[in-house]
């Protein structure tokens, strides 16, 4: 791994002015060659590095093959930019040839006009098998999905399907599983590939299953697979329809892509920003504005309650001031302690820790821990009150502690479930979301048990 990334380094930074040099010599076909040797990965680094006049030259010093695959691993941006300056046989060919997964995750991204520029390159067959993926629905595995996958014959022997695997699987997306379909196209069973070749050359197919197998629905929501890979620990899965009749298999490189873009989005749920769907640095000045300030000026609106609450406990504030001292100490605690709650049964819910009829055991035993939590911070609260308002002022103010802390934590535990109950996304329970419900709840109880206990 480091010594991956460390080729990687060296040929961004090191060799990116050597590459130029040649390139304003004119040494074409040097830099062509050089670029034939290295890992499609680290070619893709290189051309992020590069202004967009060089980046489109040296992309089409590459092999048509090489070509696909850098092509594949670049971001939407500079896959856009190559598209515009490359000629239409050369976009052909970059279309053409790459995976039909990669080809889907393309046009998911492109204008629909330009979509369907591309999609008349390519040939009838070609493009029928991209208009299958591209009808399932957004999120779904089905748009994952790739046809580069091989089945074999439960009839034949290992020596058959070991022939038929040199004979065909030269564009499999992998081997190391292949797929046992009846005549109707239905799975039957999957089979490693160390299975088949330790097998004796005339052992039967069906001979080696065992009927076990896990598969995906193209319907299934694409986060589902995610857990379904980290539950079986496969780079592969097949994908089936309702009748169980193989569409098509999901490899692991398009999960790890996955996890990331979900990861990354409930990320920018938890800080209450719209997620980007694009590359941050790529991102501009107003597309950034727009994702963010929705949530923050929902969050003012809902802000001024605080005040409200504040105003209508004046007089008792004008009557005991040192009341005011202690009321960050409260909301910052309640906010804090929702926060906490909220991104713990977020990430269960995402990771599949926890579902539904788990959330009353959950909510009995989070009361558990938010009282014993309330408790030790009421504790430490009286004696810092005490010192600085006096021992009214610390009863008022520990009570208070454990009220907003006790409410705040179950505020941040409720919320994520019930936005799920709804079909809403438990991430849309942020941090900022729960503080400033907590922070209207805190200067309500706050102000009401002062009010009761010191008769203002």
């Amino acid at each position: 791994m480091l010594e991956a990334i460390g080729e990687s380094m060296i040929l961004r930074h090191l060799l990116l002015p050597d590459i130029l040099d040649l390139v304003e010599a004119g040494r074409l076909n040097d830099v062509r060659e050089f670029l034939a040797a290295q890992p499609a990965p680290e070619i893709a680094e290189l051309l992020t590095a590069l202004e967009d006049r060089e980046r489109v030259l040296l992309f089409r010093l590459l092999n048509r093959h090489l070509a696909g695959e850098v092509f594949s691993l670049l971001e939407t941006p500079a896959q856009d930019l190559l598209l515009k300056n490359m000629a239409q046989e050369e976009v052909r060919q970059v279309i053409a040839d790459l995976s039909p997964d990669d080809r889907t995750a393309l046009f998911e991204e492109l204008p629909a006009q330009v979509t369907k520029g591309l999609l008349s390159l390519l040939s009838d067959d070609e493009r029928k098998r991209a208009l299958t993926l591209l009808s399932y629905p957004d999120e779904s595995v089905g748009r994952l999905m790739t046809d580069r996958y091989v089945t074999i014959d439960p009839q034949w022997t290992a020596a058959q399907a070991l022939d038929h695997l040199r004979a065909v699987g030269t564009d499999s997306e992998t081997l190391t599983m292949t797929y046992v379909v009846d005549a109707k196209g239905r799975l039957t069973d999957e089979l490693r590939l160390r299975k088949l070749i330790l097998a004796q050359p005339d052992t039967p197919i069906s001979k080696l299953l065992d009927g076990h197998f896990a598969a995906l629905r193209s319907l299934q929501d694409r986060e589902e697979a995610v857990q379904a890979f980290q539950k079986y620990d496969l780079f592969a899965l097949p994908v089936l329809d309702a009748d169980g009749v193989l569409l098509g298999i999901v490899t692991a490189d398009d999960i790890l892509d996955v996890a990331e873009e979900e990861a990354t989005e409930d990320f920018h749920k938890l800080a209450t920003v719209s997620p980007l769907q694009m590359n941050f640095k790529e991102a501009s000045l107003g597309l950034l504005y727009r994702k963010r300030i929705g949530w923050l000026a929902g969050l003012v609106v809902m802000s001024t309650f605080t005040g409200l609450g504040i105003k209508l406990f004046e007089d008792a504030i004008s009557a005991v001031v040192a009341l005011v001292f202690f009321l960050p100490l409260l909301i910052d605690s309640s906010g804090n302690a929702g926060s906490q709650a909220s991104t713990l049964i977020v990430r269960a819910m995402a990771t599949g820790d926890i579902s539904h009829g788990d959330w009353r055991k959950l909510f009995w035993r989070e009361v558990g821990v938010s009282a014993a939590m309330s408790l030790t911070l009421a504790f430490i609260s009286f004696f810092l009150a005490w010192a600085m308002g006096g021992l009214q002022v610390a009863f008022v103010v520990s009570l208070s502690m454990f009220a907003v802390v006790l409410v705040g934590n179950l505020t941040g535990t409720i919320l994520p479930v019930i936005l799920d109950k709804l079909e809403f996304d438990p991430a849309t329970a942020s941090t900022p979301l729960i503080t400033t419900i907590a922070d209207v709840l805190g200067v309500l109880i706050y102000f009401s048990i002062a009010t009761l206990i010191l008769q203002i």
